[in-house]
């Protein structure tokens, strides 16, 4: 499984497999989010409840798995550094910014499961789902721009040793 998430990935850069894969991934949850927004419009709420508690566990899954130990390695660790100062700067704000999403995010699709304990409960909830959704989008587009400082931009691409 190692040699082939580190083999060359296929959108053209100097990404790897594991790079390309994910950002199609995320790509990919960011539209589910989206459509369960527009489930909500629509008062179809139930579906809209199953396709954002999808999408979020999709996203937790993704990020523990894919980006925890690059950001590791490349940015905590410098492996194979040093790089451009906007490598780690685009880095840092995505991983601030997604670490919110990712945590407020599963505290409201847990709230809206009615997993948590009462006096987490509101009662409002449209302005929370609508700053989850709005952190999730921006993280997506914060994960593009790593993305592209990461493989286009720079010479020294990330990679596993």
């Amino acid at each position: 499984m190692d040699q082939f998430m580190h083999a060359p990935g296929f959108l053209g850069t100097n990404a790897n497999l594991a790079a390309d894969s994910t950002l199609i991934a995320m790509i990919v949850i960011a539209a589910l989010f989206t459509y369960g927004f527009y489930l909500a419009r629509r008062q179809r709420y139930e579906a809209h409840r199953w396709v954002q508690t999808s999408a979020v566990i999709l996203n937790a899954i993704l990020v523990l798995w894919m980006m925890i130990l690059p950001f590791r390695d490349f940015v905590v660790r410098d492996q194979g550094g040093p790089r451009p100062q906007s490598f780690y700067l685009v880095t840092i704000i995505h991983a601030l910014v997604g670490m919110s999403a990712l945590l407020f995010g599963v505290f409201v699709a847990l709230r809206g499961n009615n997993l948590v304990p009462q006096f987490l409960r509101f009662r409002n909830y449209k302005p929370f789902m609508r700053a989850a959704y709005t952190l999730y989008m921006l993280a997506t587009l914060l994960g593009v721009a790593v993305y592209i400082t990461w493989f286009v931009l720079i010479p020294n691409t990330p990679a596993f040793q």
